[in-house]
């Protein structure tokens, strides 16, 4: 029997679990052992004040995270959650804005009525805001609540069947996006194409436009849930595609793909990838510029993804 004050035994069942979540955790992301003392050393702090926060008011405490394309925002967010959950016992979420996106048909709808290019999962307008934001109130409220997951080698939502039901109460929840936190530009920022995708397919601005325009509407509404905002912030948007490519290559590995059957997938080549985080690159250029002086914690990544300051 394990007697209440037999707290040396209770302490190292406590430490084989985290030791065991953190092994999984490792596992998942291919990640090496060094990870784990590099990670308590710069992101420890915030474990402890949301562990804090959290014990003071029993509430579900909500952190955003923004970060570009292979930033390893979602492998922060899968941390954060890891070490609170072993260490107060409790559970935890980490959400994608990926996992909300519109299903293919809707992004058609969209393409058909506003701009071909919103038949392209990414920027702003391509994301279920609503569901997002009721998934993440439902949760905070302790109902059975499904979580919806995108699968991008299909570019679709799982089966609402295959959802996984989580029920509260939930201790944390950790959203992480590219365009997270993302602030809308001016009219007058928008004039100037950025790059050949918007010169060439978006010559008058709609797309641009629009995507602006639901960015400084519904999208702040979800925003303004996350009561503590971390950016990891790139060395600058021409790293994005190094760091998507080795995305993608993470991806072929963990789905186990022969070469003959790539192209049955929807993994992207190199010159895929190039012309899709042509995307992101305005939104993602702003967020480098203006949102460093107002988030909650700010990290520099270096080339390597290691973080500089």
């Amino acid at each position: 029997m394990l007697l209440l004050t037999d707290y040396s035994t209770i302490n190292q069942i406590k430490t084989n679990s985290l030791n065991l979540s953190l092994q999984q955790f490792l596992n998942q992301h291919q990640l090496p052992k060094t990870y784990l003392h590099q990670a308590n050393q710069h992101f420890g702090h915030i474990i402890a004040e949301c562990s804090r926060l959290y014990q003071q008011n029993q509430s579900t405490q909500i952190i955003g995270i923004n970060g570009s394309q292979g930033s390893g925002k979602s492998t922060l967010a899968d941390y954060l959650c890891t070490r609170i959950a072993d260490e107060l016992g409790v559970k935890t979420l980490a959400l994608s804005m990926d996992d909300f996106y519109y299903t293919k048909h809707e992004r058609q709808k969209l393409s058909d009525t506003v701009h071909p290019l919103l038949a392209t999962r990414g920027v702003p307008g391509t994301h279920d805001i609503d569901l997002a934001i009721n998934t993440i109130n439902a949760v905070c409220s302790g109902l059975p609540t499904p979580i919806t997951r995108f699968d991008k080698s299909t570019d679709e939502r799982i089966a609402l069947s295959d959802s996984e039901i989580v029920k509260g109460p939930v201790a944390l929840i950790v959203i992480e996006g590219w365009c997270f936190g993302a602030k809308p530009m001016t009219r007058q920022e928008l004039t100037d194409p950025v790059n050949a995708l918007e010169s060439i397919s978006d010559p008058q601005g709609i797309w641009r436009n629009y995507v602006n325009d639901v960015l400084g509407k519904d999208y702040q509404q979800l925003f303004a849930m996350a009561q503590r905002l971390v950016m990891l912030a790139a060395p600058s948007f021409d790293q994005v595609f190094q760091w998507r490519l080795e995305q993608e290559q993470k991806l072929t590995k963990k789905l186990n793909l022969e070469q003959h059957d790539l192209a049955a997938s929807s993994i992207m080549t190199k010159q895929e990838i190039a012309d899709f985080i042509a995307y992101f690159q305005r939104i993602t250029e702003h967020c480098l510029e203006e949102m460093p002086g107002r988030v909650d914690y700010l990290f520099r990544l270096g080339v390597d993804r290691n973080i500089s300051t």
